[in-house]
């Protein structure tokens, strides 16, 4: 009986242990085939931000009368107006006041500046295009200024779901008319501020000045009347 029972046990171990193998033999092509297509994936759009650049490359070695400017986020600008004059450029949470005419690579207007109108911008709080979102932060008052954007820092493969398709390489032309502090946030400082200033006053005015020691009289002796016998 015994015999019996320990076959049987070692027979239901060899199907567990056999069934355990079948099942993570059966899963090693998914890991595999997901690592593939993502080694894919990963060239395929190396080769596109590639191409992209080759394409924009060519169009500043064909304009050699046009000044263009490589930055670190990849992409290019040059100066159409430029300001020599002002220093200060848009921050964080500055309202930027800016007029936007968007082509494709081949220099095809996709929107006019007319058709999208004076735009409104609050620096790193709203989402627009990657490019501008950076872009606008490198520029001066009324300076204009045309911005080479490869698709992967324009629209990308999903376009607007407009006029810009599928890995579109834009150029842009921006005017930044103007920017200011957000109004919003501007008071609360100033407010501060105030405050600050009038805790101060108050501070020094009830400061106990230091008081001079009382300085006592003389009593003067009352002298007594004296009667005469």
């Amino acid at each position: 009986m015994n015999y019996l029972k320990l076959s049987i046990y070692t027979l239901l171990f060899a199907v567990l242990l056999v069934s355990c193998k079948q099942h993570e033999e059966a899963r090693r092509p998914i890991s595999r085939s997901s690592g593939s297509f993502m080694k894919k994936s990963a060239d395929r759009n190396k080769k596109l931000v590639a191409s992209e650049e080759d394409v924009i490359k060519k169009i500043i070695k064909s304009n050699p009368k046009v000044k263009y400017y490589a930055t670190r986020k990849g992409y290019w600008l040059s100066y159409d107006e430029k300001n020599l004059t002002d220093t200060q450029t848009p921050k964080k949470g500055d309202i930027a006041y800016f007029n936007l005419e968007i082509k494709d690579i081949e220099g095809k207007i996709i929107y006019s500046e007319a058709e999208l109108g004076p735009q409104t911008y609050y620096v790193d709080k709203q989402d627009i295009m990657m490019g501008l979102r950076d872009g606008i932060k490198l520029m001066h008052k009324n300076e204009t200024v045309t911005f080479l954007f490869p698709s992967h820092i324009a629209y990308g493969y999903h376009g607007d779901n407009k006029k810009i398709g599928t890995n579109e390489s834009l150029i842009c032309t921006v005017t930044l008319r103007n920017f200011v502090p957000d109004p919003a946030v501007a008071p609360t400082s100033t407010a501060t501020s105030a405050t600050t200033g009038t805790t101060a006053a108050a501070i020094k005015t009830t400061t106990a000045q230091p008081t001079k020691p009382a300085v006592k009289k003389p009593v003067t002796e009352t002298k007594k009347d004296s009667v005469k016998p």
